[in-house]
């Protein structure tokens, strides 16, 4: 397994966000206050090295910084991938506390940000995004977990885009995950009712909000 590399490796301006996000909450901030990456110029898959240079990420960036951040204060190096019927897959950052996992993540969707450690099982932390999941076309049908020092890219620093990380995830098991078809139903008309009605702007109605990050 790759271990994490010395604070050395890192250049002063990435210190500093490392010394300032010592918590996933504060990692959940930092994240919070960078613009989310439309990938307007192509794809990207960028690490923590290559999200401070340009400054916004998206979900798989966040979660990747995620790791590289909350690694150098303790926590494991894992994500949590959520697989959506649509194959629009959400990639989170991982941790446990007190005996209950909590995740970091970013998102175009606030509903899709992260998640405090008040869950007894990933199960039930994946099961508090079933709702805001919904929109037009997603639904979660399966989660994995991925330790990420088993990959042998590097994930952390590299100032190239890390396209073997999204094959990893791609290719790893996942467990199947089912949810009610009723419940999906009634989210799904009122997303589409919301939507129509407010066309430039993302919902968030949903409830269990005091469990978010």
């Amino acid at each position: 397994m790759s271990q994490a590399p010395p604070r050395s490796a890192f250049t002063p301006r990435e210190r500093r966000v490392l010394e300032r996000a010592t918590t996933p909450e504060r990692v959940q901030r930092w994240l919070e206050s960078l613009p989310y990456n439309h990938e307007e110029r192509g794809e990207t898959l960028r690490t923590f090295r290559g999200v401070v240079r340009t400054g916004k990420a998206h979900c798989l960036e966040a979660a990747l910084s995620a790791a590289t951040i909350l690694e150098q204060h303790g926590y494991p190096p894992t994500v949590l991938d959520l697989e959506s019927k649509d194959d629009i897959d959400h990639v989170v950052f991982l941790f446990r506390e007190g005996g209950k996992f909590g995740s970091v993540a970013r998102s175009r969707d606030p509903g899709l940000h992260g998640r405090k450690p008040a869950f007894r099982s990933v199960r039930g932390l994946v099961f508090s995004y079933v709702d805001p999941y919904v929109d037009r076309t997603g639904r979660i049908n399966g989660y994995g977990v991925l330790d990420l020092r088993t990959l042998r890219a590097d994930w952390r620093l590299s100032p190239r885009n890390v396209w073997a990380v999204e094959q990893a995830l791609i290719r790893f098991p996942h467990r199947r995950f089912r949810s009610s078809d009723e419940r999906y139903r009634r989210w799904h008309e009122k997303y589409l009712r919301y939507k129509e009605r407010f066309p430039d702007r993302r919902p968030i109605f949903y409830p269990n909000r005091h469990r978010w990050l």
